[in-house]
Formats: C-alpha cells, structure tokens, sequence
C-alpha cells in the first residue's frame, strides 16, 4: 500500500491504524530479510572480522531491526 494512500488515511480510523501497524510491520520484516542475507553472504573468515559465527547471524539480524524484545 502506497504511503499516500496512508496519509489520506484518518489516524483515528481503526483501518487506517492497521494499515500503518502492516505497512510498519512488513517493512520492518523487508529490512530483517535483507540484513539476514547479507549476512548469510559473507563467509566464515568475514563473520569471523566482525565477531560473528553462522550460528548468531539470525539472532544478530533479528536484534539489529526489532531490538532484543521477544528473545
């Protein structure tokens, strides 16, 4: 959904409030993918430079766009 689409959206609409909570959410979801592929593109010896192994990358992905909440 385009963000002009959102901003004719009133804020005060329960749809406008789910669509900007699933637009937040699958952009957030976007962000976590790419830095978990670009991470899993680097190899053991790279990981290793920036103190992380094969085994922390999704942990490390997942921390790095939605905090420590849930772990």
């Amino acid at each position: 959904m385009s963000d002009t689409i959102l901003a004719h959206m009133r804020p005060s609409s329960g749809l406008g409030v789910f669509f900007k909570s699933l637009s937040g959410r699958v952009a957030s979801y976007l962000v976590y993918r790419r830095t978990l592929a670009e991470l899993e593109a680097l190899n053991a010896h790279e990981l290793e430079d920036v103190g992380l192994t094969h085994g922390t990358i999704r942990e490390v992905a997942y921390r790095s766009v939605y905090g420590a909440q849930g772990t």
